[in-house]
């Protein structure tokens, strides 16, 4: 657990996608953006995503790599009842730990179903690596993890946000992400050089520009992001200076 104070400074994260049926295209990924726009909800800044195989020394290496980068790393995938379900193994390899059958998860299956054998299969998602703590999961009971700054999490959505929700209270959280944004009304074509001006005299704030098409045609959002209100407010009032003068 993290020592960090509520709204006192920056929290990052890192998600580790791992599966094989991620890096086909058989399975199309539908939590990285929950989890972008749960996080900076809470006040968490994802600052990286990536996928990995289902390939023991690449999630190890990928794991080691971003936990020492970010204030914590939520993995999906890769902790179900199947022999390429190798996720809890690979955090354990990670950690330097030992994993089995949990006796608290064994009870979690016994509880939820008593009459349920609980087969090779099913013990594989209750083998946890020694040390950490269990993340419930309401919606089919096979706990994910915490261990270290590490969070482990299942890869089907509704189970993920299910185990997201359950954690997100013990979570540190930062200065919340302040977001506005401007309709151009013109092309990103045309206002790109001013805004770039504007980017550059206010450099304690994210602008971006997202070009879409309306009724009217192309057209352009510019998003104004930062902490400090006050800085927010004067870069949003600069873009819409910069908007005014271009169309005159």
């Amino acid at each position: 657990m993290s020592d960090v104070k509520p709204g006192t400074e920056v929290v990052t994260a890192a998600l580790l996608v791992i599966g094989d049926e991620i890096l086909s295209g058989r399975t199309k990924d539908k939590n990285i953006g929950f989890t972008a726009e749960y996080l900076t909800a809470i006040g968490i800044d994802l600052r990286e995503v990536r996928v990995v195989p289902d390939v023991e020394d690449e999630i190890v290496a990928a794991l080691n790599a971003l936990r020492k980068r970010y204030t914590y790393v939520f993995t999906t995938g890769g902790i179900g009842p199947t022999h390429d379900d190798i996720t809890a193994d690979a955090v354990a390899k990670a950690f330097g730990v030992p994993i089995d059958v949990d006796p608290r998860a064994v009870a979690l299956f016994r509880e939820r179903a008593p009459n349920l054998e609980l087969n090779e299969a099913r013990l594989r998602m209750a083998r946890i690596p020694a040390g950490a703590a269990l993340v419930e999961n309401r919606i089919s009971t096979a706990p994910g993890f915490w261990i270290g700054n590490v969070i482990v999490m299942a890869g089907v959505p509704t189970i993920m946000q299910a185990m997201l929700d359950a954690v997100s209270g013990k979570l540190a959280t930062g200065v919340r992400m302040l977001s506005e944004t401007v309709r151009a009304d013109a092309r990103e074509g045309d206002i790109g050089t001013p805004l770039g001006e504007v980017a550059k005299a206010n450099p304690e704030v994210i602008i971006g520009s997202y070009p879409f098409f309306d009724g009217q045609g192309p057209n352009t959002n510019i998003v104004v992001r930062g902490r400090d209100p006050d800085k927010l407010a004067a870069a949003r009032r600069a873009v819409e200076d910069m908007l005014a003068q271009i169309k005159r």
